[in-house]
């Protein structure tokens, strides 16, 4: 990744191509996004439902081994499972908070993308990538949402809300299409 920032007018980008986007990034943009990731790949499914999938191995065994009755063992299975689930789902919000605190600084943003990637102007810093950063994206009523793939901890979240016309979020849509890999 090229963390120079720049303005693709800066690298001779074929304007007519390009397409972009302004916008205040969220909580919510991320809430949003993390929890799409965890319903359509297979990494995010694996990390909302390995605490309840392990909590039900646990009562199992322990209940086994302990001889519990079966009222005990249903009790206490339900019960283990309610609670990973209400902490999958605050892990998901925390982690949402912790990645919107690392862009809460750059301020309002301005993405400008084409085929070769897209450059992010702040406020305060600014980036360039290419798609070869990213393996897949999907896509959420609200956002755009770039996966760097199952092993690598890369996500961007491009909001709908910045486009600059409606026209402009399908294009952004047929970019990602021929760059990227859609889940």
């Amino acid at each position: 990744m090229d963390t120079r920032g720049g303005d693709f007018s800066d690298q001779d980008a074929d304007r007519s191509t390009a397409v972009e986007f302004v916008y205040q990034p969220t909580v919510a943009d991320f809430e949003e996004a993390l929890r799409g990731r965890a319903r359509r790949s297979s990494a995010g499914r694996a990390q909302v439902l390995m605490a309840p999938l392990t909590a039900v191995v646990a009562v199992v065994v322990f209940s086994t081994l302990k001889d519990a009755t079966l009222p005990v063992w249903i009790i206490t299975l339900v019960l283990s499972v309610a609670a990973t689930s209400w902490g999958a789902v605050r892990g998901l919000r925390t982690m949402a908070r912790r990645m919107f605190s690392v862009v809460e600084p750059y301020g309002r943003c301005r993405m400008v993308a084409d085929d070769r990637g897209a450059v992010s102007t702040g406020e305060r810093a600014s980036f360039t990538v290419n798609w070869t950063v990213f393996r897949e994206y999907l896509e959420t009523p609200g956002l755009f949402v770039l996966l760097g793939g199952d092993r690598a901890a890369g996500v961007a979240v491009l909001p709908k809300r910045g486009a600059q016309s409606p026209a402009d979020v399908d294009r952004l849509r047929a970019i990602l299409d021929r760059n990227l890999k859609r889940l």
